[in-house]
This record gives structure tokens, C-alpha cells and sequence, in this order.
């Protein structure tokens, strides 16, 4: 499934959950006020009977039509639930004389964030990769010590993860963009005066 398929059916996944929880909310919060008897009897029965009467069929229709909307979404979330997810882990396929290779996407973020603690100065380095038809696109995310010049630095990083994740896996790599989050506040020591 194409990635932007894949972020569609994300998003209405995440607005059907939404859509569901306000329902089901809002039905909770009316049989707490019918089980506390907040809602007067004879409103609770008449708001039923009118259900169940011939005079007023729109009433009808919309409950039918909710209803069967509100099982669809249950169905949905329930086969979201269910499903294996285990089975979809994404991988960079490669196959040759002997067969074929699998490579994890997770593999390939360690391998990246293996070549980048090399350098010194940096902290929280977070990667992540994405594939593309020139080769893998990585972004690397850090903080760094202040100490050594960032542009050096980060061409460093660069290097290294491009020509490390290049040699161990044989994938192409396209891009390795470094953004730099912050800068490390080193503690201050009081000096003593004696």
C-alpha cells in the first residue's frame, strides 16, 4: 500500500475511534443520569415509546440508520484490534543468486544510529528512515555539547552514517539530513576561592 494510502486510512482509523468514543461517552453519561434518576421516569419513557410509535417515522429511520453505522465502526475497530501487525513490519527487500534478503527498518535506524555515536559531542540521537527510489532517505535527530563547530559536526555524522549503513547493508543511501534539537547547557561549577 502506497504511503500516502497508508496515512489516509490512518487518519480515518483515528477519526472513526473519535467518532465512536464521543458516542459512547455520551451514552454513558446518559445511563449514569438515568441510573442516579437525574432524567424524570416519564421523560426516559416517552423519549422510548416515541420509538416505538407509527406517528413519527423519521425517528425510527434515524435510530435504524445509527445504529447500523455504530456496529460498522465497531466492526472496523474491532478488525484494527485483531489484526496481526507483526506480520506488516516494513523491511528493505533485496534478492540475489541466493535468494532473498530481508532487512528491517529498525535494523537499518540502529545501524544509523551506531555510525552517528561515533562522533563525539552529541546526545539523544534519535534516526529515522524512510525508503525512496534514489536509496534510503535518513534523518538524524541530536542534541549536541556547543564544544565542537555544528557544521563540521553534523558533515561528520553525515559521512559516517551514509558510508556505514552503505557497507554493512548494500542499500544506496540518498540523503542523511541532521537536524540539531537543542544544545546541551553544561553544569556550572562554582569555583572554590579559599
Amino acid at each position: 500500500m502506497p504511503e500516502e494510502a497508508y496515512t489516509l486510512v490512518r487518519v480515518m482509523d483515528k477519526l472513526l475511534l473519535f467518532l465512536y468514543s464521543i458516542v459512547v461517552g455520551a451514552a454513558s453519561i446518559g445511563l449514569f443520569c438515568l441510573g442516579l434518576r437525574w432524567i424524570p421516569e416519564e421523560s426516559a419513557l416517552d423519549g422510548m415509546r416515541s420509538l416505538y410509535d407509527g406517528d413519527i417515522a423519521w425517528i425510527q429511520l434515524t435510530a435504524v440508520i445509527f445504529a447500523v453505522v455504530m456496529f460498522l465502526i465497531s466492526l472496523r475497530l474491532f478488525f484494527i484490534s485483531v489484526k496481526r501487525s507483526g506480520g506488516s513490519a516494513q523491511s528493505i527487500d533485496q534478492r540475489n543468486e541466493l535468494g532473498e534478503v530481508r532487512i528491517s527498518m529498525e535494523t537499518v535506524e540502529n545501524l544509523a544510529l551506531k555510525a552517528a555515536s561515533k562522533q563525539r559531542g552529541l546526545k539523544d540521537l534519535r534516526a529515522r528512515i524512510k525508503v525512496s527510489e534514489a536509496g534510503l532517505d535518513i534523518v538524524i535527530r541530536t542534541v549536541v555539547d556547543g564544544d565542537t563547530p555544528i557544521p563540521t559536526l553534523t558533515e561528520e555524522i553525515q559521512r559516517s552514517v551514509k558510508s556505514h549503513i552503505e557497507e554493512i547493508t548494500g542499500i544506496p543511501v540518498a540523503s542523511v539530513s541532521v537536524f540539531v534539537a537543542n544544545v546541551v547547557q553544561a553544569p556550572a561549577f562554582k569555583s572554590r576561592v579559599e
